[in-house]
């Protein structure tokens, strides 16, 4: 009976799909975000091929205090789910065939979305595939999961003209984050999630905060000095990051400009609070100032992974304006 009920469902949607594709309706992509399909047969995915896939693709996601995978990976036997599959916004499709091949297809089966195709002759040879181009599917897929993130975000956005008026940036933050503190260079933006809270910061410091000869360093020191402002409930509590865990740093660009990317953990000065923190700072030249946002949040024995994907797309929207007039932190 359930084997009937499957098929039937399956043979629905494979035909609805069908009806549109020929009726050149668009099938629009859904699904949880950093969420993708792997079609491949089950002999493939209990061997070396699939542990190759979990490897590159459910490996753990730089930052997080707890091992949490890069994507939610769900996997379908080419002969059955294929067509069930079609909505997913990043397929990858693994195959043995006749001849060695790599190919991306953009909307193929809907929009938007990314479909790559791995064949190969032998195992080693789809195994050499996925770690020759593994890197450029993964950074396409995160891409594309950012934009999914904005446009979900865009549905309903808080008003930011006094953050614009302040730092002469534009950003799109969701109308659930409120201001909870304001200073003449810095915001923190908060929003109440069931686990706990998710913030946002943003403020502005003069350029020679950080020196390029220990930038990582200058980085983490200027994080930490502002982190006074991010007080907890406890006497004396102010954030700063977690010394027992070694940051990852990396060089990055947001709104096409030179930005310093850490990805690491905080904790609460004299209190027990800790968590996730993504830390850029964007280097605006033009206006000889940095401008920095981090999103952090603290979510006690819970996932954090999407959590901090909302803040990194938030972060990821940042446009920053060319007149400026800086002025100095003024505590």
């Amino acid at each position: 009976m359930n084997k009937a009920l499957f098929l039937c469902l399956f043979l629905s949607v494979f035909l609805v799909s069908c009806f549109k594709k020929e009726a050149g309706i668009a099938l629009k992509t859904t699904g949880k975000i950093n969420t993708i399909a792997v079609i491949i047969d089950d002999q493939l995915w209990n061997g070396e091929i699939g542990d190759s896939i979990r490897n590159k693709f459910a490996a753990p996601v730089l930052g997080l205090p707890q091992e949490e995978p890069l994507f939610t990976i769900n996997q379908y036997p080419v002969s059955l789910l294929e067509g069930f599959a079609r909505d997913t916004r990043s397929i990858l499709v693994i195959k043995k065939e006749a001849i060695n091949k790599f190919e991306i297809k953009k909307n193929q089966y809907a929009s938007p979305q990314n479909v790559f195709h791995i064949s190969g002759k032998t195992t080693a040879d789809i195994v050499q595939l996925l770690e020759q181009h593994s890197p450029q599917i993964i950074l396409q897929i995160k891409k594309g999961e950012i934009t999914e993130n904005q446009r979900i975000q865009q549905k309903s956005l808080l008003p930011t003209a006094s953050i614009k008026n302040r730092f002469q940036i534009s950003i799109q933050v969701p109308s659930d984050f409120e201001q909870v503190l304001v200073k003449p260079n810095f915001v923190w933006l908060k929003k109440k999630i069931i686990s706990g809270s998710s913030s946002l910061l943003v403020y502005q410091v003069p350029m020679n905060t950080i020196i390029k000869s220990n930038t990582a360093v200058a980085i983490l020191s200027m994080r930490d000095s502002i982190g006074k402002f991010v007080q907890g409930t406890e006497p004396n509590s102010y954030m700063i990051r977690e010394k027992g865990y070694t940051p990852y740093f990396f060089t990055s660009t947001l709104d096409n400009l030179l930005a310093y990317e850490t990805r690491g953990t905080w904790q609460l000065q004299n209190d027990y609070m800790s968590g996730p923190f993504i830390n850029y700072t964007i280097v605006d030249s033009i206006n000889k100032r940095l401008v920095v946002l981090e999103g952090f949040c603290y979510s006690p024995s819970k996932e954090k992974r999407d959590v901090m994907h909302e803040l990194d797309a938030i972060m990821h929207s940042v446009h920053v304006l060319k007149n400026n007039t800086f002025t100095p932190n003024k505590k």
